[in-house]
């Protein structure tokens, strides 16, 4: 009742203010009832941390495997600027994870152009700084924290200028990426217990209802229909009966599937 009561006193300020003068005390962004209004919850923007947080359990991730030419340009499609974004937090991730610490700079300096085409620049300036601090570079812990931070401070924003879209496709392209990993690590060898890491049937589903509510109210794009038609695959395939897991022939036909979407939403692998 108390949360309740904070929310509905505070979120009347929040909405008239101007966003540049808005700052959000991370205590209140925790809360569930203003993170529900806001289209903010356990899928969006720390999903791509969690996930990677599963990811772990899946060492080691073939890193030079699946390695992709980081983008360079942002467009102008402010949902496909999202998803990149997504992408690059969750590359951010990988090549901490994997180690590659040399590999986080123009993954942070892509990071940044893409959240500024969003308005969220300001925010996470000083965190890819850090990033970029070759101080820094054989810190995982710190590296990690940053990515943390600027995960949190996206979020943040997704709140403040109320675009629930783009929340949700900054999550959306950090699932894709993570997912792709987690396909390639569990095959190298195949390990059921590892294959059942990447098997999580409600987080498919969620973003195929996002998605389809999305295409219901806007016009035409050939691009997220063509995502959520992969996505739908892949829940095909991922909801398993009790007790049964994933096969390597799963696995192998689940990396057929995202792989081809990744490469035309994100960019192509780097060549050996």
């Amino acid at each position: 009742m108390k949360k309740i009561l904070i929310f509905s006193i505070l979120l009347p300020i929040l909405t008239a203010l101007p966003a540049h003068s808005q700052e959000i005390p991370d205590e209140l962004l925790e809360d569930e009832h203003v993170r529900e209004e806001f289209g903010i919850n356990q899928f969006t923007t720390p999903s791509i941390r969690k996930i990677f947080e599963d990811l772990k359990k899946l060492r080691p991730l073939p890193y030079d495997e699946l390695k992709r030419v980081i983008p360079k340009e942002t467009g102008t499609d402010r949902n496909m600027v999202a998803i990149t974004l997504g992408f690059l937090i969750a590359d951010g991730f990988f090549a901490v994870e994997a180690e590659q610490f040399l590999d986080l700079e123009p993954v942070g300096l892509s990071l940044l152009d893409h959240a500024k085409a969003i308005g969220a620049g300001t925010r996470i300036k000083s965190h890819t700084k850090a990033l970029l601090d070759h101080q820094n570079l054989q810190d995982w812990s710190s590296l990690k924290a940053q990515l943390s931070k600027t995960q949190k401070d996206v979020e943040k924003e997704m709140v403040l200028i109320r675009d629930v879209d783009l929340a949700h496709f900054i999550a959306l392209g950090g699932w894709l990426r993570a997912f792709e990993i987690g396909c390639a690590a569990s095959l190298e060898p195949f390990d059921r217990e590892k294959a059942a890491v990447i098997a999580k049937p409600e987080i498919v589903e969620y973003f195929v209802a996002n998605l389809e509510t999305m295409l219901a109210r806007t016009e035409k794009n050939k691009m997220i229909e063509d995502v959520v038609a992969t996505l739908k695959e892949i829940q095909e395939i991922v909801t398993l009966p009790e007790q049964e897991s994933l096969s390597e022939a799963d696995v192998i036909k689940l990396q057929s599937k995202i792989s081809p979407i990744v490469d035309k939403l994100y960019g192509k692998k780097v060549e050996a």
